[in-house]
């Protein structure tokens, strides 16, 4: 009697085809539908997103690093012991953006907790790793809140810090598909002092409102200007033609906590409080 030949697996059950190139769409999809998903059951209705060096460290780790380089320099003055001084002097300073971050945060989430949780508003939402993000996960669970990590898939990538909610922790394969999810529910921008992943992010965002992808009512802050405009001549833009006075007033500048807040929370409450939401669905 003929013994019947093994059954191939399942599609959705073979890691072979599910890896496959034929099947990427099904991986994208999955990077779509699980964060819809696992959002809605957290109740989670918008964000607020926040950007930033990972490089950023707290302001404690920051005195502890230039201390350490004190000692191991000790007395000598050469070019060199010097030079490891200043940079450890300045992430040193950097580190105030990291502990501002933090209290912009928490100020942010305490306020929004005073809207209810069904649904949860304006929840704070970062890339998932250090410096400016963990701050801003930071900030927000100090503060009683949830808040999201959406994280991406890289060779010697940080793993996720340690202070997003458990179930709003994502990781992305696809950089369009995290990408996606922090324009699709945010209802606001802030972006302190970064490099090349801060200013794409930043781009990406100024780019779909003007092109109308976003809601002109998006608010996008820039936080720090003694950093931003050393690196960026926003008005010389306008004065050379590539953007319009129009387009340059979508940004909005704050140097302190207090004024970041407030500007936020007057742009929220105008625009978005009373406004019905639109999930993606």
């Amino acid at each position: 009697m003929m013994k019947e030949p093994p059954r191939n697996p399942l599609a959705y059950l073979d890691e072979r085809f599910v890896q496959s190139v034929p099947a990427r769409p099904l991986r994208i999809l999955a990077e779509y539908i699980d964060p819809l998903t696992r959002l809605q059951q957290e109740g989670v209705a918008d964000t607020i997103v926040m950007f930033g060096s990972a490089r950023i460290l707290p302001r404690a780790r920051a005195q502890a690093r230039l201390a350490r380089v004190r000692r191991a320099v000790g007395r000598r003055r050469d070019a060199a012991s010097r030079e490891r001084i200043r940079i450890a002097r300045d992430v040193v300073e950097m580190s105030q953006y990291y502990e501002q971050a933090r209290q912009l945060a928490a100020r942010i989430t305490a306020w929004s907790l005073t809207l209810g949780e069904r649904p949860r508003r304006f929840v704070i939402c970062s890339g998932g790793g250090p410096g400016i993000m963990e701050a801003a996960n930071r900030g927000a669970i100090e503060a009683g809140g949830k808040t999201v990590g959406l994280g991406i898939e890289l060779p010697r990538e940080q793993r996720s810090n340690a202070y997003i909610s458990p179930g709003l922790d994502f990781n992305f394969h696809y950089f369009f598909m995290r990408k996606l999810w922090f324009a699709q529910i945010a209802k606001a921008l802030i972006v302190f002092p970064g490099g090349f992943g801060t200013m794409d992010e930043l781009w990406e965002m100024l780019t779909l409102m003007q092109t109308g992808k976003l809601g002109r009512h998006h608010l996008i802050l820039i936080y720090g200007r003694r950093y931003w405009d050393r690196v960026l001549n926003w008005r010389q833009m306008v004065r050379s033609g590539t953007i319009t006075e129009r387009e340059y007033g979508v940004l909005q500048f704050a140097d302190t906590v207090d004024e970041a807040f407030e500007r936020v929370k007057a742009g929220l409450v105008k625009f978005h409080l009373q406004l019905g939401l639109s999930w993606p669905l």
